[in-house]
C-alpha cells in the first residue's frame, strides 16, 4: 500500500517544458501497447485523477512491471500537458522515437522466411494519414516502413493515437536519400511499385508475390518525380466516381491488402485472375526505367506492319495448299 501512494502522488509542480506534446503517447490502449513494445523507452505516465476503469489498471501494473514511475495529477496540471489532444486520462512521456536501419527491415523477412514486403512513405506529412498507414501496415504483416527524414509527420501522440498502438510493433526506419535507397532495393532484388493516379497498369495486375516496396506519395503532391523514376510499376485505384482520387492511406492500405491477397493464392496454387501471365517470379525482367518507356514512334509501328502482312500471306498460303490436298 505504501509503494502504491509513492507511485501514485498529487503532483503539483508545474510539468517541465521539455516534457511537452512533441513526445506524447496519449489515449489508454495506445500507451498499453508502449508499454508492451521493447522499442518504445516511456520516461513517465500521467494520469488524470480520480481516473478508473480495468484498462487504467492494466496500464498501472504494466507500469510497475517496467519500472515505470506514474503519478496522477489533477485537471489543471493535465490541461496544461494536453490541452488539444484527445487522451482518455492517460499520458505517457517518451523518449526520442527508436528508427532503425533498412537491413534490420530485410532481417525481419528473413527471420519470417517471408519474401520483403515494404511499405515506403514519400513525405506522407499529415500525423493522422501517416498513423493510419502504420497502423494497416502492422495488420498487414509489413516486414517495416521507410519514410523520408525530411518533409514527414514526426511521430508523436496523434500518429501513435491514430496508429491505434501500431507504432510500438512495427520498424521504421528514416533515409535522408529516398532515391538512393530504392536503388539499393531493387539491387537486392525488390521490385518497387509506387502508387500514382497518371498511371496506365491497375494496382492489381502486379504479381506481388514476388519481393516488393509499396510506395505511397505526399497527400497532395503524389509521388516525386524521381521517386516515380525509380519504380519499377506505376499503378492506381480506378476511379468510379467525381472525386478524382483516394485519401493516401486508403490507397496504401488496398495495395498492401492486395499483396495479401496475391500471396494467399500463391500459397492455396491458385492462378491470379488479374494478371495475363501467372508466371513464377523468376521469369520477370526488371523493366527499361520509366523515362526510357516511351511511346511507339510512327516508324517503329511501320516496322511491324510488313511482319502482319506476312503472316496473313502465310496464313492464306497454308489454307490453299489445305483446299488442293482435298480435292
Amino acid at each position: 500500500m505504501n509503494t502504491e501512494r509513492e507511485n501514485i502522488q498529487m503532483s503539483e509542480q508545474r510539468i517541465p517544458e521539455e516534457e511537452i506534446k512533441p513526445k506524447l503517447i496519449a489515449g489508454r490502449q495506445p500507451v498499453i501497447e508502449a508499454l508492451k513494445s521493447q522499442s518504445v523507452m516511456i520516461e513517465k505516465i500521467y494520469l488524470l485523477h480520480g481516473i478508473r476503469g480495468s484498462q487504467i489498471d492494466k496500464i498501472r501494473n504494466l507500469a510497475r512491471k517496467k519500472g515505470v514511475p506514474f503519478v496522477e495529477i489533477n485537471k489543471q496540471r493535465f490541461r496544461e500537458l494536453a490541452s488539444d489532444i484527445a487522451t482518455q486520462g492517460v499520458i505517457a512521456v517518451i523518449s526520442e522515437a527508436k528508427y532503425i536501419s533498412v537491413d534490420d527491415i530485410l532481417n525481419v523477412s528473413k527471420e519470417k522466411n517471408e519474401p520483403p514486403f515494404i511499405l515506403i512513405l514519400d513525405e506522407i506529412v499529415d500525423p493522422q494519414n501517416f498513423g493510419a498507414l502504420v497502423r494497416t501496415a502492422e495488420c498487414a504483416g509489413v516486414h517495416g516502413i521507410i519514410t523520408t527524414k525530411h518533409h514527414t509527420a514526426i511521430i508523436n501522440s496523434t500518429v501513435a493515437r491514430t496508429s491505434a498502438g501500431a507504432i510500438a510493433h512495427v520498424g521504421i526506419a528514416k533515409v535522408v536519400n529516398l532515391a538512393q535507397t530504392l536503388d539499393e532495393l531493387k539491387e537486392k532484388g525488390i521490385w518497387i511499385v509506387g502508387a500514382d493516379a497518371n498511371a496506365s497498369k491497375l494496382y492489381y495486375e502486379v504479381d506481388y508475390t514476388m519481393p516488393v516496396a509499396i510506395v505511397i506519395g505526399n497527400e497532395g503532391k503524389g509521388l516525386r518525380f524521381l521517386t516515380k523514376q525509380k519504380c519499377d510499376f506505376l499503378v492506381k485505384i480506378p476511379m468510379y466516381g467525381k472525386v478524382e482520387s483516394l485519401n493516401a492511406s486508403v490507397a496504401g492500405a488496398l495495395m498492401m491488402y492486395e499483396v495479401i491477397r496475391a500471396r494467399e493464392l500463391k500459397k492455396k496454387k491458385l492462378l491470379n485472375p488479374y494478371l495475363s501471365l501467372n508466371e513464377p517470379t523468376l521469369m520477370y525482367q526488371r523493366p527499361e526505367p520509366l523515362s526510357l518507356q516511351t511511346p511507339l514512334t510512327q516508324s517503329a509501328i511501320n516496322q511491324t506492319e510488313p511482319i502482319a502482312e506476312s503472316e496473313k500471306s502465310s496464313k492464306t498460303k497454308s489454307k490453299k495448299k489445305t483446299k488442293k490436298s482435298e480435292k
